[in-house]
């Protein structure tokens, strides 16, 4: 029997175990994706056999905290760390199986004791031991926005023959006699309001003590002179390491523009410079409902329309004044992006790879695009093929042309009520003489400025910039307020901070990998020590200048820059190197790597399908848990990243560097696996917490959440290969750490971009 438990309980079986849950959740995520939730959760996630893997789970837990002695005092941050799995697992259980879910839909006035709990066989109906009223429900939008700041709920609670008034909005919960009440979702008439409920008090103390545990023991395993990689950090610290003009990348906006004589036109007539960046700093509100300059608006729409964002050689500003001053000149100007690889230049015969405004309309006026629109819309979003998107994308940008044509867009003229409008708008709510005024003085401007272009006399015009501004002024409540994050954000638009530390990173990266290959054969010259201490100053102070660019822009936002893709993957740089500086001392190479992938990172943020517009966040992201669960998540991720450069370098140069430095490659390898994963674990279930205070649930089987459970598993296995006598091979270690890191890219770009699910506001 003491055999049999061995066998059973080592390393082989651990990983297969860990390969066994990691392939049956990936499959449950694309069953979803083709079958709809309900398959994957009847055929894997809630399936009798799913449950009976996780129990085996817990039973080979247990077996390994017997077999492997880890109760011994030396091994107590394990002890913990495995302890805290078989709760956790256990915690899952109660809560599925004794744990009470369900809705209840009010409208304004109603008072129900009841809510709907949904199961396999249909809705039922549960009794609580209360009753709750809908007095109010009130959405806020964000000003001059059709999109929501906040929605809340006003109730009043019968209980225990009392009536309690209370609020419930999103993150913020409502406990009353063991449940747990969230805000869901609401009707559109803004009457009613849908709740969460929730009961599970005892799986969910179960679960939070297994988080607790878990945390604790994977960073005292960090901190712990016995364990792995205790172990590691004094093998590293035994190890001896060995004692231009810039390049510049093109634009990371693709294609050639094509240069016309319309295009020589407009450039020639070009608004002044100086003129137009007094334009750009005047305020302006976007239809997200952020006060912003108008230099940031007049970047989005280039960025929007042309995909870049510059054109020609035009600023942002001077390209929006030449719009409002010349749009029959812009609309025969070639400027307008198709979508990459489409066939639309064909089907509508526009040119390609830009073409004009006026290309889409047929002979006698007709919208070419029309018929296949209302075709593409007809559609279910998961239904539309790729041209039907293309053309969705392509519609947009001739929208947002045509808006800007009207005068519609750029909503610089605020009312009272602090909602801003363009002065092609409906003024109605304006009183006669302000609605007079505004389409009057827009009107003048342009008069004037198409006056100066010929004159080449601009103070009238900054005359009438200031009436506008004085105007702002004493329409706007809180425009003073304003005025410092207006000037913080015209300061991040010329500094454009990511351009050029991604310049700095990929320039520095690529000579301190130059100098430290030749390093390795060359360990006593002194000139190349001092080549790679100024090579460090430089890196160091351009992280600086990236970390300052970061905290810019969540000065200008008003929150955590890392709250959407594009400022995540700016995170996930500044992780990379941070990353990179923590062995900077101990390997130059690694060192240099990190600081190429950090460039790298910051060159893919840059391209034409990430938006780095600033945008108000959804009411679920207006919580603390977004900076504490994100910014771990994206620390992992560098972690990880600099595992996969380790292992390239040592699979690559093992040939050509003594084993000494092979020894160090492959130690700085396995140190940055046990903090990524150690990252990765506490961020996934900081997340889990977060989920569980926003709507209730910890743990849903979402699609992002079910893929960092896979990285997670991934890279475990990874840490027991060395519990396997048969797999302790280093050039298995290593091919196998840069297939894992597949796992990292699904959780971040394939989650967002081919599956679905709860966090595809990213």
């Amino acid at each position: 029997m003491k055999k049999e438990g061995r066998i059973f309980f080592s390393g082989i079986v651990t990983i297969i175990l860990f390969i066994v849950y990691a392939v049956c959740l990936a499959a449950a995520t694309f069953l979803e994706k083709y079958w709809g939730t309900e398959a994957a959760f009847g055929m894997i996630y809630y399936a009798l056999w799913f449950f009976l893997l996780q129990f085996l789970g817990i039973v080979h837990l247990i077996g390994v905290i017997i077999y492997r002695g880890l109760w011994h005092k030396e091994r107590w941050s394990m002890l913990m760390v495995h302890g805290a799995l078989m709760i956790i697992l256990c915690g899952a259980l109660v809560s599925h199986t004794f744990g009470k879910e369900g809705t209840i839909y009010l409208r304004e006035g109603d008072i129900t004791n009841y809510m709907v709990v949904h199961t396999s066989k249909g809705e039922a109906y549960h009794l609580l031991p209360f009753r709750i009223e809908l007095k109010d429900f009130i959405l806020t939008r964000y000003l001059g926005s059709s999109s929501p700041s906040s929605f809340e709920s006003r109730l009043m609670i019968y209980v225990d023959g009392e009536i309690k008034e209370a609020w419930v909005y999103m993150n913020n919960v409502l406990d009353i006699k063991g449940y747990r009440l969230f805000q869901a979702s609401f009707d559109r008439d803004e009457k009613g309001t849908v709740l969460t409920v929730n009961k599970d008090a005892v799986g969910r103390n179960i679960t939070y003590t297994g988080y607790f545990l878990l945390f604790g023991g994977l960073i005292a395993g960090l901190f712990s002179s016995k364990s792995r990689f205790g172990q590691l950090r004094r093998k590293l610290f035994l190890i001896i390491v060995g004692s231009c003009q810039l390049i510049f990348l093109p634009d990371a906006f693709g294609k050639e523009m094509v240069v016309s004589p319309m295009m020589n036109a407009v450039s020639k007539y070009a608004p002044d410079v100086g003129h137009a960046e007094r334009f750009g700093s005047l305020p302006v509100q976007s239809t997200a409902g952020r006060t912003m300059p108008v230099n940031t608006l007049a970047s989005e729409l280039l960025r929007k329309v042309h995909r870049s964002d510059h054109i020609g050689s035009l600023s942002p500003d001077q390209f929006l004044l030449g719009l409002m001053v010349m749009p029959e000149m812009w609309m025969r100007v070639q400027f307008i992006a198709l979508p990459s690889k489409s066939h639309l230049h064909e089907v509508f015969h526009l040119s390609e790879p830009y073409c004009t405004y006026v290309e889409v309309f047929d002979d006698e006026g007709n919208y070419k695009l029309q018929r296949y629109l209302e075709e593409a819309y007809s559609k279910a979003p998961a239904e539309r093929n790729r041209f039907d998107k293309d053309l969705i994308r392509f519609d947009e940008r001739i929208q947002t042309l045509h808006q800007l044509f009207q005068r519609r867009l750029i909503r610089l003229f605020p009312h009272e009520d602090d909602t801003w409008y363009a002065a092609g708008d409906d003024l109605s709510k304006f009183s006669v003489a302000d609605s007079t005024f505004i389409t009057g003085i827009v009107t003048w401007y342009v008069e004037e400025i198409r006056a100066a272009l010929h004159s080449g006399e601009w103070q009238k015009c900054d005359e009438i910039l200031g009436m506008i501004k004085a105007y702002q002024q004493a329409r706007s409540s809180n425009l003073t307020l304003l005025s410092r994050k207006l000037d913080a954000e015209l300061l991040y638009n010329s500094l454009n901070p990511f351009k050029d530390v991604r310049k700095t990173y990929l320039i520095t990266g690529l000579l301190l990998l130059v100098v430290s290959l030749i390093a390795m054969f060359y360990t006593q010259c002194r000139f190349i020590n001092v080549v790679i201490r100024i090579l460090t100053i430089v890196i160091c102070i351009a992280f600086t200048y990236h970390l300052g660019g970061m905290a810019l822009r969540g000065y200008i936002a008003g929150n955590a820059p890392w709250s959407n893709a594009y400022e995540t993957m700016v995170f996930a740089a500044a992780a990379t190197m941070g990353a990179g500086l923590y062995f900077c001392r101990r390997n130059t190479l690694i060192f240099a790597l990190s600081t190429l992938f950090a460039g790298t990172i910051l060159f893919v943020s840059g391209l034409n399908w990430l938006d780095p517009q600033i945008n108000p966040l959804v009411p679920v992201l207006k919580s603390p848990w977004l900076m504490f669960h994100v910014s771990v998540i994206m620390a992992a991720y560098g972690f990880f990243g600099l595992c996969t450069l380790a292992s390239l370098a040592w699979l690559l140069l093992r040939p050509f560097i003594s084993p000494y430095r092979n020894e160090d490659l492959a130690t700085i390898n396995e140190m940055s696996l046990h903090i990524g994963l150690v990252l990765m674990t506490i961020g996934t279930f900081l997340g889990a917490i977060w989920a569980n205070e926003s709507w209730g649930r910890y743990w849903g089987w979402d699609p992002k959440e079910t893929w960092a459970l896979i990285t997670i598993v991934s890279y475990a296995a990874l840490l027991h290969l060395r519990f396997i006598p048969g797999f302790r091979h280093p050039r298995l270690f290593h091919i196998l750490t840069i297939l894992a890191f597949t796992t990292v890219l699904m959780t971040y770009f394939g989650v967002n971009y081919y599956l679905s699910g709860m966090h595809s506001y990213q």
